[in-house]
């Protein structure tokens, strides 16, 4: 990808009242001037005017035209979102203005600006790490406050300064260590304090690891935390997941073995994202597709974090405790819903008492089909998720990218630890510890290839 020329794009989303255009790249003003004409008793062209200014004018065809009235912002080299020339021109947010626009600009010299190529630019320029451009497109697609949160602690650059404390001691452990090695034929001397590296070493491992398995959470924040919900056929599942997304999400029938695959949705419930997966009830049965459809409700329970058990009231409950063997032991290690569906025609006193272990469990009653005791049951949902309560500051990691250079890391500081345990020899140590140096670094950008670069930015929106 050319990081000479000069790129456009249009920033804004299609329907609105204004959309905008964005320019980078060394020519960004001097084309601007060439479509833009300013308004005003003594109008001074783009590149006479300050940076961080507004300009008002119209945008001309080649043969004076007006395309329309529209807003110039004018950002200078190196300040700047990408740290090259920039232009925004806020028009109107007709598409056909804004092709017009774009056309014009692509006519003058620009080129049509690929998927993140703004940011990608902004990380090539050192305006922002690797991690922190990754956050970018984290903070567009933020749906709960919890994934916001997290997204604009890495884009201010919270997680890079977690990695560059620990880098830097990583550096001044390898830099004793190398000096010993310098000085190896003098055996006597020790530059580096076996205690004192094996303490640090323990420390940068207990930090790598508590990042490291922030992941299991931070995964669950942003793509939901995965909620099944499992019960026996016409138990009132997709009825449920119709009421708790207030949609009519699956079909409901009272034709058991309506639901044959699995339905998933996410909601947003108290600032947490919840993703329910609507299962096929489970059952024998000869139809083919039916037990394919049981054979994922499995893969689904399997899965998920929470589990939501559907239990029909007005049904034999010995045959419901028939099922629960079945699936019991699935359900290790899960935070487990029982849901006692139609309660509305059934007296509260009525309830049954279950013959199997249900501590630990939390039990409600709930109408599906009336939307009964839902709130609750969202409630309830937001208590059993053991999702800490994020702060601004809390370093959580969301990127499967991040994960794996982390776990890494982690098995070379490991390595390290064995190494000074077993008295090894400096030389192996060094190793281990310029390759932790290595996959910490990666995170940030400071090394990578352009196949990296060119798999993180193909999945930006065009325009950021």
């Amino acid at each position: 990808m050319n990081t000479q020329d000069t790129i456009c794009a249009i920033a804004t989303a299609q329907g609105g009242a204004i959309g905008v255009i964005r320019i980078s790249g060394k020519d960004a003003i001097a084309i601007t001037d060439r479509i833009f004409t300013p308004v005003g008793k003594h109008p001074l062209p783009l590149s006479e005017r300050k940076a961080y200014t507004m300009a008002f004018g119209h945008i001309r065809q080649d043969d004076g035209e007006i395309i329309d009235e529209v807003l110039i912002g004018l950002f200078k080299s190196p300040h700047s979102y990408t740290g090259e020339d920039c232009v925004e021109i806020s028009c109107h947010g007709s598409s056909f203005i804004l092709q017009q626009v774009m056309q014009l600009l692509i006519r003058k010299g620009c080129r049509a600006a690929g998927p993140g190529e703004f940011t990608q630019r902004a990380f090539l320029n050192g305006k922002m790490d690797l991690s922190q451009a990754e956050a970018v497109a984290d903070l567009i697609a933020s749906s709960s406050a919890a994934t916001h949160r997290m997204a604009m602690n890495q884009m201010r650059g919270g997680f890079s300064r977690e990695l560059s404390a620990l880098r830097e001691r990583l550096l001044h452990l390898t830099s004793l260590m190398e000096l010993e090695l310098d000085f190896s034929d003098h055996e006597e001397l020790e530059f580096a304090d076996r205690s004192e590296l094996r303490t640090l070493a323990d420390h940068i491992e207990q930090v790598i690891s508590k990042l490291a398995q922030s992941f299991s959470v931070g995964n669950a924040i942003k793509n939901g935390i995965p909620v099944a919900i499992i019960g026996e056929t016409n138990a009132g599942k997709s009825t449920l997941l119709n009421a708790l997304l207030n949609e009519d999400k699956a079909i409901v029938s009272d034709i058991h073995g309506t639901t044959r695959d699995v339905i998933e949705d996410t909601i947003n419930i108290n600032g947490q994202l919840f993703r329910f997966i609507d299962t096929a009830g489970i059952r024998e049965t000869s139809d083919a597709i039916e037990a394919l459809g049981i054979e994922r409700s499995f893969k689904a329970l399997d899965q998920a974090q929470i589990v939501i058990l559907m239990y029909d009231l007005t049904r034999d409950l010995k045959d419901f405790e028939a099922f629960y063997q079945e699936i019991a032991p699935r359900l290790t290690n899960k935070s487990v819903i029982l849901a006692m569906n139609k309660c509305d025609v059934l007296p509260a006193s009525s309830l049954p008492t279950f013959s199997f272990p249900t501590e630990g469990w939390h039990q409600i009653a709930i109408s599906a089909k009336g939307k009964l005791h839902i709130a609750e049951l969202q409630q309830l949902l937001t208590e059993v998720s053991s999702i800490p309560t994020l702060h601004q500051s809390d370093i959580i990691v969301t990127n499967a990218r991040h994960f794996e250079a982390l776990t890494h890391a982690l098995e070379a500081i490991h390595r390290v630890q064995e190494g000074l345990n077993s008295s090894l020899s400096g030389d192996f140590i060094s190793q281990d510890l310029r390759e932790c140096i290595f996959h910490l670094s990666d995170i940030v950008g400071e090394v990578t290839t352009d196949q990296v670069l060119g798999n993180i930015f193909q999945h930006f929106c065009i325009g950021k």
